[in-house]
């Protein structure tokens, strides 16, 4: 069960920001979603934040997805890694690298399976995970694989808007629909 409750599956108040959060979802409310309504700001606000993140970048879906998913077992956010690993599978990612992905630390020395773009987006994804620094190696790395600085900066903003989505997940105790 969830720390906080969730709104109602059918909740209609206020119209103008759960309207929008349906129509981004397909007609439904999922259960973070539910969480977020309980401030109406705060859900229009995210909403606006990821729907942008999701949608709106130059960054390459496998590239965002992978670094979705590696931020998700980094944290223990299985809501997110069930979420984000079937886009990472539509965005290209093969079976063995979903299998390796589990262990993104260990993903990240897999030169068979992940490229020199995957390796710097992971080494990147972990270091803004666990030690929020980030080495001077790994930023070159990424932006020796990117191909300019916006989407260097829409790496880190995926990875950094990530890392909030798990923590609100984990935190609340959100459970798969």
């Amino acid at each position: 069960m969830p720390t906080i409750p969730y709104m109602p599956a059918d909740l209609a108040e206020p119209r103008e920001i759960v309207e929008v959060i349906r129509a981004r979802r397909g007609g439904t409310l999922q259960h973070l979603d539910r969480i977020l309504l309980h401030s109406p700001p705060v859900a229009a606000g995210w909403n606006a934040l990821l729907g942008s993140v999701r949608r709106d970048m130059t960054l390459s879906p496998k590239l965002r997805e992978l670094a979705m998913c590696a931020v998700a077992m980094l944290n223990d956010a299985e809501y997110e890694w069930f979420h984000h690993a079937p886009l990472l599978i539509e965005a290209g990612a093969t079976p063995a690298q979903m299998t390796a992905l589990r262990d993104p630390i260990a993903a990240l020395k897999n030169d068979k399976l992940f490229d020199a773009a995957e390796r710097a987006a992971l080494a990147l994804t972990i270091e803004m995970t666990r030690t929020i620094k980030v080495s001077p190696q790994t930023m070159a790395a990424v932006k020796a694989v990117l191909p300019d600085d916006r989407q260097v900066f829409e790496l880190v903003m995926t990875i950094a808007a990530y890392n909030m989505v798990s923590r609100v997940l984990v935190a609340t105790g959100i459970e798969i629909e």
